[in-house]
């Protein structure tokens, strides 16, 4: 009778032992840490875009027409001094509208004038020599240019691969800040579960913009991409 009741203690016991063990790798597997990472990196823009416009208004749309055609030369020539080559400059469709007159019943009564505008494109790698001229080409004025320009904008033409890029650093120290908790509590980071990739933020240098959906900043020349990466590690 010891024989059977001793087989019956030591199966129990090694039945205990297997159920802890489970239990305590199903645990183990359950457990994990979750981690925020970010990159942040500087770059220049190596593309700059200047648009404008040229817009007369004249008595009749012939004149209208013709009055642009003879400021356009002036334009150009004003452009090709300032280094611009005739790739550089691209001029858009031309745009032709009568501007009505009404009474004060605001019934329309007649027409004032008839206006024709072209948009113009001026783009270089230049990025400063855009800057410049954007603050300096409304005086075309003197010349008798009805010219009006836009805002300049700045592009980083390799943002396909610096996306990569950041995301990678991002990714990395997510990484490195979960290891650092695990560590700490006497744990080793395991494998990596999932990650999730947050929006890039590009924005002015030194700014701290952020939005939900992302930015996309085109007013400076310098600017910052940011990369936000959440994961999830084991822990061992």
């Amino acid at each position: 009778m010891v024989a059977p009741a001793l087989i019956i203690s030591l199966t129990a016991l090694i039945a205990t032992i297997v159920l802890a063990v489970t239990f305590k790798n199903i645990k183990s597997e359950n457990q994990s840490i979750n981690t925020t990472g970010s990159a942040k990196k500087v770059i220049v823009s190596d593309l700059g875009v200047l648009n404008g416009t040229i817009s007369v208004n004249a008595s009749s749309p012939k004149d209208a027409y013709q009055l642009l055609q003879s400021q356009k030369p002036i334009l150009v020539s004003y452009l090709n001094k300032e280094g611009f080559a005739a790739k550089d400059i691209e001029f858009q469709t031309i745009n032709s509208y009568a501007n009505y007159t009404y009474n004060q019943n605001g019934q329309q009564v007649g027409i004032s004038s008839y206006t024709s505008s072209q948009m113009v494109r001026i783009s270089s790698p230049d990025v400063n020599k855009i800057k410049e001229i954007s603050l300096d080409i409304s005086s075309l004025i003197e010349q008798g240019v009805s010219f009006i320009v836009n805002s300049p904008e700045y592009y980083y033409t390799k943002l396909g691969d610096i996306k990569i890029e950041i995301q990678a650093e991002a990714a990395k120290d997510a990484m490195i800040r979960g290891r650092r908790i695990a560590e700490a509590t006497g744990r080793k980071l395991g494998a990596l579960r999932r990650a999730r990739m947050g929006v890039i933020q590009i924005t002015p240098e030194n700014s701290n913009m952020v939005s939900d959906q992302g930015i996309n900043d085109v007013s400076s020349i310098r600017k910052e991409i940011t990369a936000v990466v959440n994961a999830d590690f084991s822990i061992e």
